[in-house]
């Protein structure tokens, strides 16, 4: 971190220092993530040195070896990307689904009507994080923005115990910032550099990303102003995720679009300002007691679905819950038949056979021969 102070860079003297300091930038890296112009904006210096001030920054850092060089080859990217971490999700489904896990330096959007697991799938991804690397963790901490106050510690908790993890370690790694306007959501991510250098924070969850400003910005005459100020959110958000090598999970929500006549008239709103930002998106769907997750868009992955499920351990694979009641239920069926056989003691009972009640017939002749001896003494 004392490299990466702010008077480090030339030109960049203590009353500079702290009118950055004072505006939220604490280090070289938070220049890079708010960019020239909004430098110039919350400091109030022009725009050609905010600019030139930037620009020093991206050179220390590329020195320093945390930025790449203005021009690499494929190969390096190639190196470089297998070093990129992903978090697992604790099921085959969607680890099939994200090649692995959610990644790092991306932002991963999930959209889908409500009830389709979108926050299930934030609350499980705050456990599986924390996880070893060896069990497709990344060991680090969480930042969750919450919008519309749906984060609740009891559902941790469960998908802890689920996991095999200590709840209260994994409910001691979790950072809850509630947002309660558009304006201070935004405030709490441009905050956020900090907080993610100090608590090695790797995953970052907003939910939903934008909500609020569409509860704000009503009607056709707004749309422009939420748009950019959407834009502006979204965007930072991406560019903390790739400086802080941190995965950027968000979820947004959908509306019904009046001229579709046929297939699924469900669409994300936010417009192309969301949809060309986020890296990789997802839709949940509905199915009946399963859901569908489908990769609608993505630099590398094919579109394809799959099926999962809501349990104990947040999202599950379809089939985890399924066969464990029929291993169950069969065992405890299988228990009792097994009982049955040994009451076939019918054997003993065909003892009874042997009476063989020729007994009686015997006596019947005795019966025959005192009554011809009757005649006999009469004679």
């Amino acid at each position: 971190m004392e490299d990466l102070r702010l008077d480090q860079l030339p030109g960049v003297g203590p009353v500079t220092t702290k009118k950055l300091s004072d505006a939220g930038i604490h280090s070289i890296m938070d220049l890079i993530v708010r960019g020239p112009v909004e430098l110039a904006e919350i400091s109030g210096m022009d725009k050609d040195t905010a600019a030139s001030i930037v620009e020093k920054a991206r050179q220390a850092l590329v020195e320093g070896g945390m930025l790449a060089k203005d021009f690499v080859s494929a190969t390096e990217i190639y190196k470089r990307r297998q070093e990129i971490g992903r978090i697992t999700t604790g099921t085959e489904c969607f680890d099939l689904l994200f090649d692995g896990g959610v990644e790092t330096q991306a932002l991963t959007e999930v959209y889908g009507e409500f009830g389709s697991g979108k926050t299930q799938f934030c609350h499980t991804l705050c456990v599986t994080v924390q996880k070893p690397k060896e069990e497709g963790g990344l060991e680090g901490t969480v930042l969750y923005i919450d919008t519309e106050n749906t984060f609740r510690p009891e559902r941790i908790v469960s998908i802890a115990k689920a996991h095999g993890m200590d709840p209260e370690k994994v409910l001691d790694k979790i950072i809850v910032a509630r947002a309660y306007n558009s304006a201070h959501q935004t405030l709490i991510l441009e905050e956020a550099s900090q907080m993610i250098q100090e608590n090695n924070i790797k995953l970052l969850v907003v939910d939903s990303a934008v909500g609020l400003f569409r509860s704000e910005y009503l009607g056709r005459g707004t749309l422009s102003e939420r748009q950019q100020r959407l834009n502006k959110f979204v965007h930072l958000l991406v560019r903390i995720a790739e400086t802080y090598n941190c995965a950027a999970l968000a979820t947004n929500q959908v509306m019904a679009s009046p001229d579709v006549f046929f297939g699924d008239p469900t669409r994300p709103i936010g417009g192309n300002v969301v949809a060309h930002t986020s890296t990789y998106r997802i839709y949940f769907k509905k199915s009946g007691k399963k859901r569908i997750a489908r990769m609608v868009d993505s630099p590398h992955h094919p579109e394809q679905e799959v099926i999962f499920g809501l349990g104990e351990a947040g999202v599950i694979d379809p089939d985890s819950e399924t066969k464990k009641k029929t291993t169950k239920a069969t065992k405890s069926k299988v228990e009792p038949e097994v009982k049955v056989e040994p009451e076939v003691k019918v054997e003993p009972e065909v003892k009874a056979e042997p009476e063989v009640k020729a007994e009686p017939k015997t006596d019947s002749v005795d019966a025959d021969a005192k009554i011809e001896d009757i005649p006999e003494d009469s004679e």
